[in-house]
């Protein structure tokens, strides 16, 4: 996918949540799923002062996401992430068919 919607929240909105700022920054965060689009690739974002770049962003049906992604999430388990995500959003259920943006990002190393 080359051509991109509207953007539907603010790219400093991406990655919020105290734990998963603390995860980017270690290095073990590299995704973030949303389900609308925050950031096109190329894109540039600080947390706590340190510059990431948006590496690609794509569609994925939520159903398909590994372990790997989970683990590109900043969490242990899918197991584990498909419960904290449940928790976060009240009311919500876990629709395998339901479609996420999958922004994908990296620390930006000084020129």
């Amino acid at each position: 996918m080359t051509e991109y919607p509207e953007k539907t929240c603010q790219l400093d909105r991406l990655v919020r949540h105290p734990k998963l700022v603390a995860a980017a920054l270690s290095g073990q965060k590299t995704q973030q799923r949303r389900d609308g689009l925050y950031a096109y690739p190329g894109e540039i974002f600080e947390l706590e002062g340190v510059t990431f770049v948006v590496t690609g962003v794509d569609r994925q049906r939520i159903g398909d996401m590994s372990e790997a992604d989970a683990h590109a999430e900043g969490y242990p388990s899918l197991a584990m992430y498909k419960d904290l995500i449940l928790k976060m959003h009240a009311n919500m259920e876990w629709n395998d068919d339901g479609l996420v943006w999958v922004h994908r990002f990296s620390r930006q190393q000084p020129e």
